[in-house]
């Protein structure tokens, strides 16, 4: 495996070259890219419009780095959590959200993290690898698959949203949107893509400067320095003075409304002071919130708010003329809710702790 290459690391011009070198007409190379990201295949053999020739110099020379199902486990509320087999002893995990007007895939683009934000169980394991382009693809296409097949539905909406931060993987998790939007690969509408970040502001204008149609959605969970700081180490260095300009800059370049996620923590960040807060740095640009109902871990540090706390915070805000929604858990009895990712399933914790 080591002297071959990855060939779904490979541009379609880049593929055309190297069948060139093979001293292959083009169009064979354009075949191989839509079997590789149209089709999905997983091997050179499932490529039956190439030569038998063709296919043994293919695996001669390259390898598909496709992930395997190792687990699936399904909740009473019809959320699909599925752990990924990404190589030797790492795991990765992915889930399927059911509702009445959507089919989201909720999909990692790191194995574990390096964020450490104290309130998610991903955060507790160490940051063991980014995914490739094809891993985090392959993610999409079996959730794909497993809407059509449990639930005769397409899938509507993709967030990447799972294990890890999305933009410290920045090119592969853009080449991936590449794929999965573009007419050579999946085909989806890039709006109905959301990319979730824990908030870096140098890679939040970078999104700017790439003119992304995706939406963004940003991790912020207080709009106070102090208690930012205590559940979030990344503020230390991404203080919300900067995640301020960061968003208004990208706004500027794309136009996009950015999406404030927002866990309520009880006594922590649930008080119509920390509505308050939130409501001023929601003047930066055109936005809306997610409050999120949090999802207990292991350690028991926070608790879930009041729902007459929760209900009264996002009153508030919505007095402010702020387009709220509080998202209630989805498939919290097989931990695949948000924070949750590879808390209890020990399969997963194992291989992932080595």
């Amino acid at each position: 495996m080591e002297d071959k290459k990855n060939i779904r690391a490979l541009s379609k011009a880049e593929l055309k070259a190297e069948f060139t070198e093979l001293g292959e007409k083009s169009f064979r190379a354009t075949q191989v890219y839509e079997w590789l990201w149209q089709k999905n295949a997983a091997s050179f053999d499932e490529m039956t419009n190439l030569s038998v020739k063709l296919r043994d110099q293919l695996k001669d020379q390259f390898f598909i780095d496709h992930i395997s199902l190792d687990e699936q486990q399904i909740s009473k509320d019809r959320t699909i959590k599925c752990a990924f087999n990404v190589g030797v002893g790492k795991v990765v995990e992915g889930v399927l959200i059911p509702s009445k007007t959507r089919m989201t895939a909720c999909i990692s683009s790191q194995v574990g993290c390096s964020l450490a934000c104290e309130f998610c169980a991903t955060g507790k394991l160490k940051l063991l690898k980014n995914l490739s382009a094809g891993e985090i693809v392959d993610q999409v296409v079996h959730l794909k698959n497993l809407a059509e097949e449990k639930y005769s539905q397409n899938l509507s909406n993709i967030v990447y949203m799972g294990m890890g931060e999305p933009l410290l993987n920045y090119k592969n998790m853009m080449d991936s949107i590449e794929k999965i939007t573009s007419e050579d690969g999946l085909g989806m509408s890039p709006k109905r893509i959301t990319v979730s970040t824990a908030g870096i502001a140098k890679m939040i204008k970078k999104l700017g400067d790439d003119e992304v149609k995706f939406n963004l959605a940003v991790s912020l969970h207080a709009a106070n320095d102090k208690k930012r700081d205590k559940i979030m180490a990344i503020n230390e260095t991404n203080n919300l003075a900067a995640l301020a300009e960061a968003i208004g800059y990208f706004y500027g370049k794309t136009g996009t409304r950015v999406t404030y996620e927002y866990i309520i923590f009880k006594d922590f960040n649930d008080e119509l002071e920390d509505a308050q807060e939130l409501a001023e740095f929601c003047k930066i640009v055109p936005c809306k919130v997610n409050i999120i109902e949090y999802n207990t871990i292991d350690d028991g540090i926070f608790q879930q708010a009041d729902a007459s706390k929760v209900d009264r915070f996002a009153a508030f805000l919505e007095e402010k003329n702020i387009i709220v929604n509080v998202r209630r858990s989805r498939g919290k009895d097989i931990d695949a809710a948000c924070g949750q990712l590879a808390n209890k399933n020990e399969v997963v914790t194992e291989r992932m702790m080595k």
